[in-house]
Formats: structure tokens, C-alpha cells, sequence
């Protein structure tokens, strides 16, 4: 059995000139940074010692299970943002450090980044309501990652990111600048546009992937894409139809809206929220818009809570009604139907044209 390695008695983030809270994709580049700027051949033979440092700041830090035992045995939390969804999805769980994303975005470099840019921007200028609502629903853009490795970048980065930036918020109304998940997941597409070659150059697989993935994941999921996905026209018919709900049956709503009877939203075998955000978005989404016009007539405080989460599940079942099989749609609805869940429209049957 190897002998246990001893624990470093200083710093190693300071020695990578990273915070405790930084993804391994952010130490991975602060290494390769480091190395350039500390090789003997730029440093002189100054450099050598500064080098083997850093190496070995890289190899615990790159390590998921060196890593925890370091900051647990110094005493370091790595700070979270609290309640952000997909926060941990930079920690990486195996030996390799971490599985890639489920089906990860395809995205190619741009042949031309400035054009690439200047196409992005333009679209960002023509966002449509419901891109902004669907993009506020989206998963946050890791922007805290771009700050982490900025004192890596070059003066003409730094220049290019603020550019794009400002640029980014002219575009944007006001309204939607101010709110974090529209604004993160916007830049985050506009960082990966900017930094591409520079992440590209100091980043190897899987690391860029993710990082791409991550930069890009809200925005590929909300822009471009139905209000309420593939099953739109139901989720607008059940929003017609809890209009005009009377009193009865909105109580009648919130007696199936108890958490303890509605339970974790169920998704299909085929599928999880992780592997498919444009559907979680649909999702959230579809959520937002029928609690909005169950308003407070007619109910108590509790019971409206109640009924908006019944009416949410609903409207979570309509959106992936088309990836459940038909016996489980009719198990998962069957507390609703028929009253809110829109029935199957069977496909007309075709007729050959006589001539």
C-alpha cells in the first residue's frame, strides 16, 4: 500500500492565484498560465522552483479526492452560491476529474469570431418576450469563471470581454439587464464567443467541453424556442381553463396540490432536467404562467399554494406529455382528468384525394 502523501503546509490556491471556490476548469487554466509565465526559458532559472510549485498545487488541486481531503484537513469550505441551480455541477466526481455533461451542446468554433459575435449581438437585440421569459427560467451561466481566470487573460481579452459586455447591455432592455439569470446566460454565450481560442488553447478535453457546455447551456435551452415547448397549445388550454375556474373547483384543485401527496415532478425514463434544458425551462416556465392567473379569489393563503402546485404539475405533465408512455401519462394525470387535462386529439384519418 503506497504511503499517504504528505499534506502541503501552505496555501496551494495561492499558489495557483485562484480562490478556494475555483471550478477545476479554472485551475486547470491558472496552471497552464502559470507554467508559461514561470518556465525557465521566460523566468530564467528563478523560474525551475516556482515551476515544481506550481506543479504541485496542480496536482492536488486536480484530484477530486487530494483536493477534499486538503481543504477539509486546512479547513477550507469552497464557497457555493446557495440554491443555484447546477452550482455543483463544476465539482467533478471521478478520478479523471468528473463525468462530462449528459449530451452536451455540439457547438463548433466559429470560422470567423468577429462575425460570430457581431451575429450574436444582433440576435440579442431581437430577443422576443418569450426568449426573455424562457431565459429567466434557464439554468445560471457560470460567469463567476470568467472573473476566476481573468488575471490569466491578456490586456486584449480583458479589452475584447468588457466590449462585449457593454455591448451586451445595450442591447438588453433595461428590465431584463437586472435580472441575474437573463443577464448571466446571455454574457455567458458572449464569453464563450470572445475567449473561445483562448480556452481552446489552454484547455484539453474533457474541460472545454464542459465549459462550453456550461457558458452556453442557458441560452441554447430558452432562445429560439416555443414559450411552452412541443405541447404549447396544451399548456395554453389548461391556462384558458383555470381562468374560469369557479370556487368549488379551485378548492377542489388545492385538495390535490399537498407536497406530500404531489411528491419530486416525474420525468420521463428516457430523460432527466440535467440532460434536457430546453424541456426543464418549458417546464418552469409552464409552472410560472398557470400560478399566475389562479389569483387569491376565493382562497386562503395555504390553499392557493396548494392549488397553484397542482396546477404546476399539471402543467410539468403537459409540457413532456409527448415523452411518456400513453399508460403512465394516463397514471400520472388520472387526479386531474378529465376536468384540466386537455384530451388526445387523434390524428385524422388521411383520405386519398380522388382525381
Amino acid at each position: 500500500m503506497p504511503p499517504r502523501q504528505l499534506l502541503p503546509d501552505d496555501d496551494l490556491y495561492a499558489r495557483l492565484e485562484v480562490p478556494p471556490s475555483a471550478s477545476f476548469e479554472a485551475i486547470e487554466i491558472a496552471w497552464r498560465a502559470l507554467l508559461r509565465r514561470h518556465h525557465p526559458d521566460v523566468a530564467g532559472a528563478d523560474g525551475l522552483a516556482a515551476a515544481k510549485a506550481i506543479n504541485v498545487a496542480h496536482d492536488w488541486l486536480s484530484r477530486p479526492e487530494l483536493r477534499e481531503r486538503y481543504d477539509r484537513e486546512r479547513g477550507i469550505g469552497r464557497a457555493r452560491a446557495a440554491g443555484a441551480r447546477g452550482a455543483d455541477r463544476w465539482r467533478e466526481e471521478d478520478s479523471d476529474g468528473g463525468a462530462a455533461r449528459p449530451r452536451p451542446v455540439a457547438r463548433r468554433r466559429p470560422e470567423d469570431p468577429r462575425a460570430a459575435l457581431a451575429a450574436f449581438l444582433d440576435r440579442v437585440a431581437r430577443l422576443t418576450a418569450d426568449d426573455l421569459d424562457r431565459l429567466d427560467c434557464a439554468e445560471p451561466a457560470p460567469i463567476a469563471f470568467v472573473a476566476s481566470i481573468r488575471q490569466f487573460l491578456s490586456e486584449d481579452h480583458v479589452a475584447a470581454v468588457a466590449a462585449a459586455e457593454a455591448a451586451v447591455k445595450a442591447r438588453l432592455p433595461a428590465t431584463s439587464w437586472r435580472l441575474p439569470s437573463v443577464r448571466d446566460a446571455v454574457l455567458g454565450c458572449a464569453h464563450e464567443l470572445v475567449l473561445g481560442a483562448f480556452l481552446d488553447e489552454h484547455l484539453d478535453e474533457p474541460f472545454r467541453g464542459r465549459v462550453r457546455e456550461r457558458l452556453t447551456r442557458g441560452w441554447d435551452a430558452a432562445v429560439g424556442k416555443p414559450r411552452h415547448g412541443p405541447n404549447g397549445a396544451d399548456v395554453a388550454a389548461l391556462v384558458q381553463r383555470l381562468e374560469t375556474l369557479e370556487a368549488t373547483e379551485l378548492r377542489d384543485l388545492a385538495a390535490t396540490g399537498a407536497t406530500e401527496r404531489l411528491g419530486p415532478d416525474p420525468w420521463p425514463a428516457d430523460t432527466t432536467p440535467d440532460e434536457d434544458e430546453a424541456l426543464r425551462v418549458s417546464s418552469v416556465l409552464a409552472g410560472r404562467d398557470v400560478a399566475r392567473v389562479i389569483g387569491d379569489r376565493w382562497l386562503d393563503r395555504a390553499s392557493l399554494g396548494r392549488a397553484r402546485r397542482a396546477a404546476g404539475r399539471v402543467a410539468h405533465l403537459l409540457v413532456l406529455r409527448h415523452a411518456f408512455p400513453a399508460a403512465e401519462w394516463d397514471r400520472l394525470t388520472e387526479p386531474w382528468r378529465p376536468w384540466l387535462v386537455p384530451e388526445r386529439r387523434r390524428p385524422a384519418a388521411s383520405v386519398r384525394q380522388r382525381r
